[in-house]
This record gives C-alpha cells, structure tokens and sequence, in this order.
C-alpha cells in the first residue's frame, strides 16, 4: 500500500513531504527488515531528496530529517 502525507519537524518546525510504501507484514527487503520498502522525504516545496530506499539506501536520511525520517518508521514499519 502507498501513503503520503506532510510531517512537521519537531526540533526545527519544518514541513515535510513523504512517500512510503509499507506491507502488512515484515520482509527482507524492508528498512531494517521491517514492512517499509520504499520511502521517499522531501522539504516541504522542493524537489530534492532527503532520504530514499528503494529495498536499499539510495539517500539515507542524514541530521536534517532524522527526526522525520523515526515518526514515519514508528507508524509504517
């Protein structure tokens, strides 16, 4: 299943915007083996990435959206 939606940072107040597709259950290919297997964060706006896995790191989420990057893990994986 596919969701999206927009996260406040809750150190520095920014928006951002996510991608993330999850299953019902955990698989070898999810972050950390868990149900995520593609994500996809952005500033609010922009169209760099921020952090994206595609069944590996292709940008792991570096100080910026670490905050984020733990609110989407703890609801989708």
């Amino acid at each position: 299943m596919w969701s999206e939606g927009i996260i406040f940072c809750p150190s520095t107040g920014s928006k951002y915007k996510y991608w993330v597709k999850h299953y019902e259950e955990s698989s070898p290919f999810g972050i950390d083996g868990g149900k995520i297997s593609k994500l996809t964060l952005r500033k609010f706006g922009e169209t760099r990435d921020l952090c994206s896995y595609d069944r590996g790191w292709d940008i792991e989420p570096g100080d910026e959206v670490k905050a984020v990057y733990t609110i989407i893990l703890s609801k989708y994986n």
